[in-house]
């Protein structure tokens, strides 16, 4: 009860509903940019090669590989956000990891699965013992392909293993710095990979598929997260953005088609820095853009966003659909043949998200981020 000298009761105001993050639809597209980047790619590199296709579209269809580094700017930025705005939520570990883990899990080990026991029986691909599936099965796959572990599974699980060993440390990082302070560890982890890139690959190592050589995009792509808290999307903003999408272009551009493949130091060490610098730049070109610029129309698209939906699986699957078209499907036509492998990965990927994954994905509702454990600050 309140004393005669202090007036009627009075509580301390509640502290103001957290601002409900806004849902970037364009990503969606971008995120099927992505995936059909990397698609592209193994189609002419990477599984399965394709030959007698034209130089000038070998050369083109490279730049693919790049669709990896997007996925990881993206989400770096995409659980960045939502860390930051969790952090002071109930259940912060325990929801992050359990929507992480129905998203990811399901379908990786399904496909694990589908790997080792499964295809043996109907493809020519070379059987697993236990020994040599355990990398994959516990996520050190990049880890066994950058220091040749003797190891059979889907090589391109790679960027999924650096993503999870990101997951690991990066929502203890969010909780406890501050933001300046976090800003600085995304500085930090940087120039750790571009010192690690140099120091590995002058002693002989590949410095492609291994973790801590890998992190800079997902950190890079955190830098956009601090970004959005000082409210940085905006159209008056996007020419900065642009700025940098051509300052960093124009080097990048000559390293990739001048000195791709030719093993230089500097190219090793610095490419991945100016293509994830390249799509920080992009994502948050497309972020600032104007509700109905033609850009968000196409990103927005049904098709761009229905990509970006079922991009998981085009990621997981399109390589074995590559595999069995190369052995049972080859046309012998460059057009046909890429016509017929993506149509098969989309009605796979279609069926997989519908089945399967989406079964999943409905028990997030059941570790939502609820009540603030404290005012926020």
């Amino acid at each position: 009860m309140a004393s005669l000298t202090q007036g009627p009761d009075l509580q301390r105001p509640a502290p103001p509903p957290a601002m409900k993050l806004p849902y970037y639809k364009n990503l969606d597209g971008v995120r099927g940019i992505a995936a059909l980047l990397v698609m592209v790619f193994h189609f002419f590199h990477g599984f399965n090669p394709v030959e007698g296709a034209p130089p000038i579209l070998n050369k083109l269809s490279a730049f693919g590989q790049t669709g990896v580094d997007l996925f990881f700017v993206l989400s770096g930025f995409l659980i960045t956000r939502i860390l930051i705005d969790t952090k002071e939520k109930e259940g912060y570990f325990k929801n992050f990891y359990v929507r992480r883990t129905l998203r990811i899990f399901p379908l990786y080990y399904l496909f694990l699965i589908l790997t080792y026991y499964v295809l043996p029986h109907f493809i020519p691909v070379q059987p697993a013992t236990l020994h040599q599936q355990l990398p994959y099965l516990t996520y050190l796959q990049d880890f066994a392909i950058t220091f040749n572990w003797n190891t059979v599974g889907p090589g391109h699980f790679w960027s999924l293993a650096v993503e999870e060993h990101f997951y690991l440390f990066w929502p203890l990082a969010v909780l406890f710095l501050s933001r300046k302070n976090l800003l600085k560890l995304i500085i930090g982890i940087v120039l750790f990979a571009l010192v690690l890139r140099a120091f590995m690959f002058s002693n002989g190592y590949e410095v492609f598929y291994f973790t801590f050589t890998r992190f800079d995009a997902l950190a890079i792509g955190s830098a956009l997260a601090l970004l959005e808290l000082r409210n940085a999307f905006q159209p008056k903003n996007l020419k900065w953005f642009l700025l940098l999408i051509v300052a960093v272009a124009i080097p990048t551009a000559v390293i990739w088609t001048q000195f791709s493949g030719a093993g230089a130091l500097y190219v090793q060490v610095f490419k991945y820095l100016f293509v994830s610098l390249i799509y920080f730049a992009i994502i948050g070109a497309v972020i600032s853009l104007r509700s109905g610029h033609p850009v968000n129309s196409v990103l927005r698209s049904r098709f761009l966003s229905y990509t970006g939906k079922v991009s998981y699986g085009l990621y997981v699957y399109h390589p074995i659909i590559y595999f069995i078209c190369f052995h049972y499907i080859d046309t012998g036509s460059v057009p046909l043949n890429i016509g017929i492998r993506f149509i098969i990965t989309y009605v796979v990927a279609a069926l997989s998200y519908h089945l399967i994954e989406e079964r999943f994905l409905k028990l997030k509702k059941f570790f939502a981020f609820e009540k603030p454990t404290m005012a926020a600050k």
